[in-house]
C-alpha cells in the first residue's frame, strides 16, 4: 500500500493552506483514533570500522510480531497522521525502556506531514517524558510515491536538522529517490538500496555506479551506510569500497521488541 501523500492528496480540493493545516494538525490531535495497536522490531546498524553496533532502525510489527504489512493494510487517510506520530513515540519508548544508547532510525511519510514545526512536537514530548536525547533520533524518509513537492520535504529536513535531529534518505538508488534528493535535501546520510547491494562482489557495473555515488557523498559530507547484506561477500566488497556502514540479515534480522548484539565474528 503506498502511504506517502495519502493524507494530502485526500484533503478537499478547496483546503486552503490554513485549512489544511487545521485539518492535519486536528487528525493528529482530535482526530479519528486508530481502531488497532502495534509494536516495533528492531534491527541494528553496524560500523565495520569500529566493529560496533551504531543504531537500529525501527519498523512496524503487529502486537505478536505479525509482519508489517498486516499493520500498514490498516492505515488510511483519516488515521494517517496518528500512526505516524504513534510510531514515533512507540519506539522512543521501547528505545528508552531498553537504556539503548545508540542512534534510533525512525521512518517517517512525508504526506503524514503537514507543518514540520507542529508535527514534531509529539516527538519532542515523547523524548523528554522517556529521556531520550533528540541527537540520538535520526529520520528516515520514506518514499513509496513521487513526491511533487519537493520543497515540502526540504522544509521538513531542514527543520529536522536545525533541531538536532539526523536525517536520512532511504532506499537510495531506487524508485525516486535520486540526486536531486541528494543535493536540494541535504540529508545526514543515505542509505544504499539493497537492489544496489545485492551479489554486488559478482557485478561490475554495480560497483563502478556505488562506488561513484560514495565518492560524490564523500565530497558533499553525506554519510552513507548500505542496507540489505545478506553475505558475507557483499559486505567485504561494500567496505572495500569505504561503504564500512551496513545493514541486514547478514548481521541480524530484526527483532520484536529487541535490540539484539551483532556477533563480533560478522563485524571483523
Amino acid at each position: 500500500m503506498r502511504l506517502d501523500n495519502i493524507a494530502v492528496k485526500e484533503l478537499p480540493a478547496y483546503a486552503t493552506d490554513e485549512s489544511a493545516e487545521k485539518l492535519s494538525c486536528d487528525a493528529c490531535r482530535n482526530g479519528e483514533a486508530l481502531d488497532f495497536d502495534f509494536s516495533m522490531a528492531f534491527q541494528p546498524l553496524v560500523d565495520l570500522q569500529s566493529k560496533s553496533v551504531i543504531g537500529y532502525e525501527s519498523l512496524v510489527r503487529g502486537l505478536n510480531g505479525e509482519p508489517a504489512y498486516t499493520v500498514i493494510n490498516q492505515v488510511t487517510a483519516k488515521n494517517i497522521y496518528r500512526f505516524d506520530q504513534t510510531c514515533r513515540v512507540k519506539a522512543i519508548a521501547l528505545a528508552a525502556e531498553a537504556n539503548m544508547d545508540k542512534i534510533l532510525s525512525i521512518n517517517f511519510m512525508p504526506g503524514a506531514i503537514y507543518k514540520p514545526e507542529h508535527c514534531i512536537r509529539t516527538t519532542l514530548k515523547a523524548a523528554e517524558k522517556y529521556g531520550f536525547p533528540i541527537e540520538q533520533i535520526s529520520f528516515e524518509v520514506v518514499e513509496t510515491d513521487h513526491i511533487a513537492d519537493l520543497a515540502h520535504l526540504q522544509n521538513i529536513i531542514n527543520h529536522y536538522n536545525s533541531m538536532g535531529f539526523r536525517t536520512a534518505l532511504d532506499d537510495f538508488g531506487s524508485g525516486y529517490a535520486n540526486l536531486e534528493w541528494m543535493a536540494r535535501l541535504s540529508p545526514n546520510m543515505i542509505k544504499v538500496d539493497m537492489s544496489l547491494v545485492r551479489d554486488i562482489d559478482k557485478d561490475k557495473k554495480q560497483r563502478v555506479i556505488v562506488s561513484h555515488l560514495y565518492n560524490l557523498c564523500q565530497e558533499l559530507g553525506i554519510d552513507v551506510l548500505a542496507e540489505g547484506i545478506e553475505t558475507r561477500a557483499e559486505r567485504d566488497c561494500l567496505a572495500d569500497i569505504g561503504i564500512t556502514k551496513q545493514q541486514g540479515y547478514y548481521f541480524a534480522k530484526p527483532q520484536f521488541e529487541k535490540f539484539v548484539e551483532v556477533d563480533s565474528a560478522l563485524l571483523t
